[in-house]
């Protein structure tokens, strides 16, 4: 007689939650996941060791955490080099928005009697002088994307591109602001 999926699923599930609970049997299990998660998280990280070790942590400490809640439908690797996808995922989100951050803080400065404030003056002339080598598309395209914080898929819809258009015209852009811009866009 064969087990049905759903049987099988809440063996899998279990069984996590089980090893999760014997501290010999995670330890050696974890010594035989840790490289392939790792592994997983580094390509994705652009070789960024210490990226990498941090977001394979996270996603060990979340997945033990959650144990509860894996389903078992997939090797638990599996799982857990999901949940270290969407860390990378949240990280590099959070960068885009601290740069952008920064941009706008740059673009917006006011100069008063405030010697940063001259400062960012000074950045402002740099960063407007760079967006000024684009072209009036990439130009709107970096503006909308980076600065108004729209999707890809947004920008694209706004500038009358297909969404593979637009990435390559954001990726060409950036390519240029950095090569205009004095202190780099990173």
């Amino acid at each position: 007689m064969t087990e049905g999926r759903g049987a099988t699923a809440r063996r899998g599930a279990t069984s996590f939650a089980a090893l999760c609970a014997d501290e010999r049997a995670f330890g050696a299990w974890y010594e035989r996941a840790l490289p392939r998660v790792y592994g997983f998280t580094l390509g994705r990280a652009a070789g960024d060791a210490s990226l990498a070790e941090e977001v394979t942590a996270q996603a060990f400490m979340e997945a033990v955490r959650a144990r509860a809640g894996f389903d078992g439908r997939s090797d638990p690797v599996t799982w857990i080099c999901s949940i270290a996808r969407n860390r990378l995922l949240d990280h590099y989100r959070r960068t885009a928005r601290d740069q952008a951050r920064t941009l706008r803080l740059i673009a917006g400065g006011n100069l008063a009697d405030d010697p940063v404030a001259w400062d960012r003056h000074e950045q402002q002339d740099l960063v407007l002088s760079a967006l000024a080598t684009l072209s009036p598309l990439g130009r709107s395209a970096v503006t909308l994307h980076y600065l108004d914080g729209y999707s890809v898929r947004e920008t694209a819809r706004l500038i009358g591109r297909t969404e593979a258009a637009t990435e390559s015209l954001l990726s060409r852009s950036r390519e240029q602001l950095r090569a205009a811009f004095p202190g780099g866009f990173e």
